[in-house]
């Protein structure tokens, strides 16, 4: 027996293919494997009578086919973390195919919803109940959504559906200027301060992450520690453009990555600006020059 036959949430997401991770979640993939998306975007079906999926990623037929056979009927909300185009396109067809509303924060980027959840927003699900996050940083409209399970025993796990906030195998890129450096680490502040704590997070890409607390902080450990490599790259340049910036910070990543570091880096820079820690003529410019601040 393998690993992923003893725990579900051990399966690595693969297209085509519906796993019950937990008993009334479960995931399906789309087949949009990239540098970006990883496996491709995990949509969720969660509830056990009635039923809600989150993200139904680009609107490819067979994956919103397979998403509509397995709810069988019972689908009756379509939630969209954000409106990147690997995460909300698939709304309108899965609704047109199963009759499920479409909720999200705002309508943009084409997608159109027939309803908004924002901040404290709570969607039912037969007996189970989300409640919905604004997490901007990421993008200034995502949201992740938040239940409690009972499981074997009565134990209860916390699940984040977190969209691209916290993804699986890979950190997020933040690219200004709707993606927000200091939102970003500010929603991650959140949702390590939050009680009860967060146990387990269902990413919009790659694997489950258990043991959701560790996560979170390391995230925001790597965050700040680019931050900070950031910062000393610039004082050693004395004063620089992003272009010089990134093969000092990012000297652990592959060069072909460096074009998508060059925003997170930038996005970083903009947050410099905002506390005095650095200083740039436009920052609203990615090829503009920077300098640290003398603190």
């Amino acid at each position: 027996m393998t690993e992923a036959e003893r725990d579900p949430l051990l399966t690595p997401p693969a297209a085509g293919k519906a796993v019950e991770l937990l008993p009334g979640i479960a995931r399906l993939t789309a087949p949009n494997p990239s540098v970006m998306t990883g496996p491709g975007t995990n949509t969720y079906l969660v509830g056990r009578r009635e039923l809600v999926a989150i993200d139904p990623g680009p609107e490819e037929a067979g994956h919103l086919r397979s998403v509509a056979a397995v709810a069988d009927g019972r689908l009756r909300a379509i939630l969209v973390t954000h409106t990147h185009p690997d995460h909300a396109p698939g709304a309108a067809a899965l609704a047109e195919l199963t009759g499920a509303r479409v909720l999200g924060f705002d309508a943009r980027d084409g997608f159109e919803p027939d309803g908004l959840v924002g901040e404290g927003s709570t969607i039912e699900a037969g007996d189970l109940v989300l409640r919905a996050l604004h997490t901007p940083g990421h993008a200034s409209n995502h949201l992740c959504y938040l239940t409690a399970l009972e499981g074997k025993g009565g134990h209860v796990s916390h699940v984040l559906f977190s969209g691209d906030h916290i993804m699986g195998g890979s950190t997020v890129v933040i690219a200004p200027p709707d993606g927000d450096m200091a939102a970003y680490v500010g929603s991650l502040r959140r949702l390590l301060e939050m009680e009860p704590k967060i146990t387990l997070i269902a990413p919009g890409h790659g694997p489950m992450l258990p043991r959701a607390p560790e996560v979170i902080s390391g995230y925001l450990s790597h965050r700040l520690a680019r931050e900070a490599a950031i910062v000393g790259a610039l004082r050693v340049l004395g004063s620089g453009v992003i272009s010089e910036i990134v093969p000092a910070v990012y000297d652990d990543v592959p060069e072909a990555l460096h074009p998508i570091a060059r925003l997170s880096v930038w996005a970083h820079l903009r947050k410099l600006v905002d506390e005095k820690r650095a200083f740039c003529d436009d920052p609203d410019d990615i090829t503009a020059s920077w300098v640290a601040s003398g603190d």
